[in-house]
């Protein structure tokens, strides 16, 4: 017997009959012999680990846009938190916490420079629209290694790309992942926004704090406890009535005070001049952009290439583009 397939074995015993063993996994679009170590989940974990578009999540925006300090969340931080919580429910659910792991890894890997910012305006550019969570997929099927995509299973690709959106992901591991990614973003977004000063900690709403918590940690334990009470044994994850409505509640407030507010307007209108400055110049020269964009450019159009170049910049990449493009190089360094 392998260690994948002691791994297997332990799996089916271990795991509720809710959730999803490896073994049974839907498979590859292209068949692969199995390793003798890995399970087909955590071998889709590693190649997620590995890949490029996971080491420029590094330097992409969740929130704050270039802050002054460390401590600001990047999409990889994100990302990283993300995983912590989708594993954590996963395990106290007795789902599968390589399959959680896994999407939540890949969950934003089609995201844009810039954040949702860039998002937008790729959505507004590209005729067909743009979403990073069919981005994201796009990411691992079609861009990675070399255009071969990293040949992901099934139920990865369905939880990265339902992790947002209508769709609903297949799995309850994938709907840990949506979970928590919501989770993760509300309590993290308003723990950067109390850090940089744009909320002040009496601004809160008492009325949220009061049933989920006061302090970043109690928050995220609260709503990780009621999501683990209101879903054991069920074919659906759900939260008490009194904590969506709260949570909801503080997601509305922080789309007013932090997402939508005018301290970001400006930043926001420079940023999209930028992404839209990119996929114009691009667009009209297809022939620049590197090799790999100028085949799928060929096969797919140019639209389609430019989208898939521009979205994969970071945010420093996307600006030191902008400034060799269009600012003269004696002010480049103003």
């Amino acid at each position: 017997m392998t260690i994948r397939e002691r791994l297997e074995q332990e799996e089916a015993q271990r795991l509720s009959p809710r959730a999803v063993c490896a073994k049974d996994t839907r498979g590859r679009e292209k068949p692969i012999d199995p390793c003798p170590m890995r399970t087909d989940f955590q071998r889709d974990r590693d190649r997620i680990i590995h890949c490029k578009a996971f080491r420029r999540l590094k330097y992409k925006t969740q929130v704050f846009l270039a802050p002054e300090g460390d401590h600001y969340r990047t999409r990889l931080t994100h990302t990283l938190e993300v995983a912590q919580i989708a594993r954590t429910l996963a395990r106290c659910l007795q789902l599968n916490e390589d399959l959680t792991e896994a999407i939540a890894l890949g969950h934003d890997l089609g995201h844009t420079p810039f954040g949702h910012i860039g998002e937008h305006a790729l959505d507004r550019l590209m005729p067909e629209g743009f979403r990073h969570n069919e981005q994201s997929r796009r990411c691992v099927e079609a861009l990675e290694n070399d255009g071969n995509g990293l040949n992901l299973t099934w139920e990865v690709r369905d939880g990265i790309l339902c992790h947002s959106g209508k769709q609903f992901p297949a799995t309850l591991e994938g709907q840990c992942v949506r979970r928590a990614d919501r989770i993760a973003y509300l309590n993290h977004d308003l723990d950067d926004a109390l850090r940089a000063g744009v909320l002040q900690p009496f601004e809160l709403p008492a009325d949220c704090l009061k049933v989920l918590g006061q302090t970043h940690g109690e928050r995220i334990n609260t709503m990780i406890c009621d999501i683990v009470a209101c879903s054991a044994d069920k074919p659906k994850l759900a939260m008490s009535p009194l904590v969506q409505e709260t949570m909801d509640g503080l997601r509305e407030f922080m789309f007013a005070r932090v997402y939508r507010d005018q301290w970001r307007q400006a930043e926001e209108e420079r940023c999209k001049h930028v992404v839209e400055a990119l996929f114009s110049y691009y667009s009209e020269h297809p022939g620049e952009m590197p090799e790999e964009f100028v085949l799928i450019g060929y096969k797919e159009g140019t639209a389609r290439a430019v989208c898939d170049f521009v979205s994969c910049m970071t945010d420093r990449y996307a600006i030191r583009t902008y400034q060799q493009l269009f600012v003269p190089s004696g002010f480049s360094a103003i």
